[in-house]
């Protein structure tokens, strides 16, 4: 097929697929409560996408078809009960002190619905940190002042970036553990008790990572990107130890984004901070185009920490809306893997053997990551080698397009191109900055000494 001709018939499927419904089911022995997800309206006949949980805990997630006059709670719950695991026992222990951040610019609408989920949390001791990261407008400061003075502290960032902004979140956190997520979150309210409350109960976990699901499912970009996996990385809590590499994982640690994402993840303070925080020409916003949070990992195991993912901190993710929105996020994914890779190895040169030594599986997994894969076509365009469906966490046997994969690969090329393009630009933000700090105190000086002559006369 011509490429122009496959182009189009890659459109013509997109823009077929339907709104899937996100729902919550949660089994308690034989009763059943069904609920919409996060903004969702109640839950009809139709395609439904449901996290299953039990005793209020996540087991699993289903995806099920409601007929027409069915009722939707008898539906799913019978194939819950068949096919998700069973309750989880035992509470999560007594979590430590936790300063949450949150990264935003130009978002308030978006934030301020993060921040109302964030301060419904059942998490004993907690506060809250907004850093905006380089503002164009003052929406943000004065959303904080107005709603939540007295609940959330702000700092302002003027150097762009995502890891520049959770930097200066770092420097700011009185909490034995920083918890950080986005701004286009909706947080379960047990999310921070269950992320945080692992660091208790072991000494040497330097970082965790939670689940991360979709809040909505209405627009086909939304439905693929969850079909290709999403950001969940499944329902089996898993600790990584580096004094005891995973067997089933040979490119550990450098498969970072096997760990977990940034927008669900925890670390203890100390711990990151004694790595130097994250690389600031990482992250979106930056030529690097994201691997801050892969940064993070990467740095903290191979300092001898352990990191431990738990299905039970969840957060909700208003998954990006258009096919421009992919195609952006494609790339970005791309370029922040390999950014991350350079930024490890540029901070981190002693790890270069052992990252040379895993390079040709590397290859192989980049392959694997980026493949295309298409449906079943009528016409016969397809393969036949993807049958993905939201649910698939972390397979890669679901649908991806071959444009989706081109720009994937693309922006592994250029990731090592933009880190080094992010580090000059770096230098230059703070060059400025710390210029323009100097000429304002040199001026508050001047005016000083020009109230005192007054005074004098």
């Amino acid at each position: 097929m011509a490429r122009s001709a496959r182009a189009q018939e890659e459109i013509r499927r997109f823009l077929d697929t339907g709104a899937v419904q996100v729902a919550e089911l949660d089994l308690d022995g034989d009763e059943a409560v069904l609920r919409p997800g996060p903004g969702s309206p109640p839950v009809t006949h139709g395609e439904v996408f449901a996290l299953v949980r039990r005793g209020g805990r996540p087991v699993g997630t289903l995806l099920g078809r409601v007929p027409e006059g069915a009722d939707p709670k008898a539906v799913l719950a019978d194939r819950a009960r068949a096919e998700c695991g069973p309750a989880v026992l035992g509470g999560p222990g007594e979590p430590p002190f936790t300063t949450v951040v949150v990264a935003t610019r130009e978002r308030a609408g978006q934030l301020a619905r993060a921040l109302d989920s964030l301060l419904a949390q059942d998490h004993p001791r907690f506060e809250i940190v907004v850093v905006d990261n380089a503002p164009l407008t003052d929406e943000t400061r004065e959303l904080v002042e107005r709603k939540y003075a007295e609940r959330v502290r702000y700092v302002c960032e003027p150097v762009p970036g995502l890891a520049a902004a959770h930097n200066a979140g770092l420097d700011a956190v009185r909490g034995e553990v920083v918890a950080f997520t986005d701004d286009d979150v909706v947080a379960d309210p047990r999310w921070l008790t269950e992320l945080t409350a692992p660091f208790a109960a072991d000494a040497g976990l330097g970082c965790s990572t939670g689940l991360i699901l979709p809040a909505r499912l209405t627009t086909p970009a939304q439905v693929l990107l969850e079909s290709h996996g999403g950001f969940a990385k499944g329902f089996t809590p898993r600790t990584y130890d580096p004094a005891r590499p995973p067997g089933d994982e040979p490119l550990f640690p450098f498969t970072a984004g096997r760990f977990g994402s940034g927008a669900n993840m925890a670390f203890r303070t100390a711990v990151l901070r004694s790595v130097g925080g994250f690389d600031p020409a990482t992250g979106a916003g930056t030529a690097a185009r994201g691997g801050d949070d892969l940064y993070g990992f990467v740095r903290v195991l191979s300092q001898g920490h352990r990191l431990h993912y738990t299905p039970y901190a969840l957060v909700w993710h208003h998954h990006r809306e258009t096919w421009r929105d992919l195609e952006t996020q494609a790339y970005g994914y791309g370029a922040g893997l390999t950014a991350y890779l350079t930024a490890v190895l540029v901070n981190r040169p002693a790890l270069l053997p052992a990252f040379l030594a895993r390079l040709p599986r590397g290859l192989a997994h980049a392959r694997t990551l980026t493949a295309v894969r298409e449906t079943d076509a009528a016409d016969g365009t397809g393969t036949g080698t993807g049958t993905g469906t939201p649910g698939d966490h972390d397979q890669r046997t679901h649908p991806w397009p071959r444009r989706l994969s081109r720009l994937q690969r693309r922006g592994m090329v250029y990731g090592p191109v933009g880190y080094l393009r992010a580090r000059y630009a770096l230098r230059a933000a703070v060059r400025e900055n710390t210029a323009q700090r100097a000429k304002t105190a040199q001026g508050t000086k001047t005016a000083q000494r020009e109230n005192t002559a007054q005074g004098a006369r």
